[in-house]
């Protein structure tokens, strides 16, 4: 069994787009049921190594703005510190990444008002790679997302709903139902670590959408993107409208 635990970065909204982050990630990292408790394991000896216990939350929005926890940060040698051991734990754990980005502002303007909401959209595209995965290993699989508010979760598990029914532009809604047994949602306070390493990998893949310079996280980010075969390298990363996708191959890091 193969377990993909979802986040985001950036809203849906294609109304009101915020320029300074135009673009809106989902994605997550596959997790083999039988490494779970490994990873775990990591997790929780790396936030006793360096916040003495295993209790905080592993949230972004929280380390870039120092707090919940994170007020250390402010410290330049605790921060090097973290940042070190961040990286090496990232690295060395096993899982797989599968995300969408898509640039709202490029999206909008190709499609107008028949634009798909980039939530559904990238949702559709990362299902389908999933079972993708899925039966290229002969495996059954299962997703698990954060809670967000309740119209919000609502939204998803209509959307969960409409992919089972009416599948994806390249699987059919029975085909996703064979493959996935479930999507469940879970509440941030359960501190799930591997939903916070989902939480972990989605910004630095925003970063990189948005042309930024990237750092030491994107580049481990990069080695776990899904490959089914050798060839096809950029499996894991679909980024939306076509026409504006960057080069992901080695050669331009």
């Amino acid at each position: 069994m193969k377990f993909l635990f979802l986040d985001e970065s950036g809203d849906h909204n294609l109304i009101k787009i915020d320029m300074q982050y135009p673009i809106f990630v989902l994605g997550g990292i596959i997790v083999d049921n039988s490494y779970i408790h490994i990873l775990n394991e990591k997790v929780d000896k790396f936030k006793l190594e360096v916040f003495g216990t295993k209790d905080i939350i592993l949230h972004t929005a929280d380390i870039t703005r120092n707090k919940n926890g994170f007020e250390r940060l402010k410290e330049k040698e605790f921060r090097e510190n973290f940042y070190n051991k961040l990286n090496l734990l990232m690295d060395e754990m096993e899982y797989n990444i599968v995300a969408c980005a898509i640039k709202k502002d490029d999206h909008y303007t190709k499609y107008g008002d028949s634009a798909i909401d980039p939530y559904l959209l990238s949702l559709n595209v990362i299902v389908e790679k999933f079972c993708l995965y899925l039966r290229h290993n002969n495996e059954k699989g299962s997703i698990i997302a954060e809670k967000r508010d309740r119209t919000l979760d609502h939204e998803l598990e209509l959307s969960w709903l409409n992919l089972k029914i009416r599948g994806t532009k390249h699987l059919k809604g029975s085909e996703i139902e064979d493959n996935v047994d479930s999507l469940k949602l879970e509440h941030k306070h359960l501190n799930t670590n591997a939903l916070q390493i989902a939480d972990l990998i989605v910004s630095p893949i925003g970063r990189y959408v948005l042309g930024k310079n990237h750092k030491k996280d994107f580049e481990i980010i990069k080695s776990k993107f899904l490959q089914l075969t050798k060839q096809q390298e950029e499996f894991g990363l679909v980024i939306l409208p076509k026409n504006s996708q960057p080069p992901l191959r080695s050669d331009w890091l």
